[in-house]
């Protein structure tokens, strides 16, 4: 599966644009919440960074099914659109790991194993 992207969030966010407000503005894109869900994360909140990336794996898994994803079958991570929606993923399986929530955290292991056997090293979980 090959998700379109959203050029406008993915140019705010190159251009360094808050991420809250790139959200606020494109709510529907991935890319955004993985960015808010991976700050969060870095700044040792992991509740917070577990709000967004569901966030953004909800509507990342809204924009597969649109687009015809049956909910299995590869989501290659070299597909550039694609990333937003793994990195919210890895997000949420590295915040449900910090709060103790491994049933989740091996669901989101599984679930991008599933989508691309690479991924979990691309994204820098082993």
């Amino acid at each position: 599966m090959f998700l379109p992207g959203d050029p406008a969030a993915e140019a705010e966010l190159d251009a360094a644009e808050n991420p809250a407000i790139v959200a606020a503005a494109h709510p529907t894109a991935s890319i955004a919440w993985a960015v808010l869900a991976e700050r969060a994360l870095d700044d040792g909140q992991a509740v917070t960074a577990y709000a967004y990336a569901r966030t953004g794996y909800h509507r990342g898994l809204d924009q597969l099914r649109r687009n015809g994803w049956k909910g299995f079958g590869p989501v290659p991570f070299r597909h550039e659109p694609n990333r937003g929606f793994l990195r919210c993923v890895a997000a949420l399986a590295r915040a449900a790991d910090t709060i103790g929530e491994v049933d989740e955290y091996q669901r989101c292991l599984d679930l991008l194993d599933d989508c691309d056997p690479g991924a979990r090293g691309a994204l820098g979980l082993a």
